[in-house]
């Protein structure tokens, strides 16, 4: 059992219970932080273990969100309403990645992360101007239904199906990391062209994890539009996608649960300071400034480097006790 599965068992345990607290936490903030923790992770996929720079990603989280949003809204009432309209925004937001991906992938470092920027754009466009997604007023009252016989409409079954969904989510993103295929995405974030003189090619390797972090991007779309029962266009904007790299810079890029910390640290800023309305941003700017002036590497990042260090130094002591143990008895001979 690894120790990522260990840790996620605990905070799957710790979390069993928040539905039964509700003076000390609200389920509702949690089921939150899972969406947008989520969220995050999909993005860290790509920019921690590929190292591209997106700013896509609400087009992903907002597409899912309207075609799940749409679909509840038609077929919300069947039986299988929920888990097919689930499974469409999840690989509508795949789609949308395939497309944007297939046309930024080609360019590298800025250009890349602008191309990602206008066609995003796009996107915020068109669910404006689309009829089924509500223009400025987005889709309202998207009914939850059901899942396997289970009522999505209390809040408390509700919370729960979230919470799984978050744990096969994270996992999932976990698995890819630490598999073959996630070993070649590293390679081509430290060296693209070595990965390609052993034969990789790298933009199908690239392409591939674009499309796999907008599906997850979309999954945790669809997550959020159901939870809410709403999809607006705060979803496919601009302020999404920076939010994200905020979220992901804050807790540690390159880390596995260092996104979702910074989701849990930049939504509760929110949700805790939204009586001093606005400034809530100069505060999250604040902390982000010092992260980036003092932890470089996030928080999750800074710990696991001083533990790294410290592990290091246990194992140096050994070896300098041995190197000067023989030195006293050859003088004694």
């Amino acid at each position: 059992m690894s120790n990522t599965f260990k840790i996620v068992l605990v905070l799957v345990g710790l979390a069993l219970v928040v539905p039964f607290v509700p003076g000390l936490i609200y389920p509702v903030f949690v089921m939150k932080v899972m969406c947008y923790g989520l969220f995050a992770c999909a993005f860290n996929l790509l920019l921690g273990f590929t190292g591209l720079v997106s700013f896509a990603h609400a087009a992903f989280l907002g597409s899912a969100g309207y075609v799940t949003g749409a679909l509840m809204i038609r077929f919300g009432n069947h039986p299988l309403g929920m888990p097919a309209a689930f499974a469409a925004g999840v690989a509508a937001a795949a789609l949308v990645g395939l497309a944007i991906g297939g046309l930024a992938i080609r360019r590298r470092g800025i250009y890349f992360a602008m191309i990602t920027l206008a066609l995003s754009q796009i996107v915020y466009f068109l669910a404006v101007q689309f009829r089924w997604t509500g223009g400025e007023d987005g889709l309202q009252g998207i009914p939850r239904g059901s899942l396997f016989g289970l009522d999505l409409s209390s809040d408390t079954v509700m919370y729960y199906v979230t919470l799984a969904l978050f744990a096969a989510g994270f996992l999932f993103v976990d698995r890819v990391v630490h598999s073959p295929f996630g070993q070649i995405l590293q390679a081509v974030r430290d060296n693209e062209a070595r990965a390609t003189s052993l034969g990789y090619d790298t933009d199908r390797f690239k392409r591939l994890a674009f499309v796999i972090s907008a599906a997850v991007a979309g999954y945790a779309g669809a997550m959020k539009a159901l939870v809410f029962q709403l999809v607006s266009l705060n979803d496919v904007s601009l302020h999404t996608s920076t939010e994200v790299v905020l979220m992901t810079l804050l807790g540690g890029v390159g880390t596995i649960f260092g996104p979702l910390l910074g989701a849990g640290l930049v939504v509760g800023l929110q949700n805790y300071l939204a009586t001093i309305g606005d400034l809530v941003t100069v505060v999250i700017g604040l902390i982000f400034i010092v992260c980036v002036s003092f932890f470089r590497r996030g928080i999750v990042g800074e710990f696991l480097h001083l533990r790294r260090r410290r592990a290091e130094r246990h194992k140096r002591r050994p070896v300098r006790n041995a190197t000067r143990d023989p030195a006293p008895a050859a003088e004694a001979a």
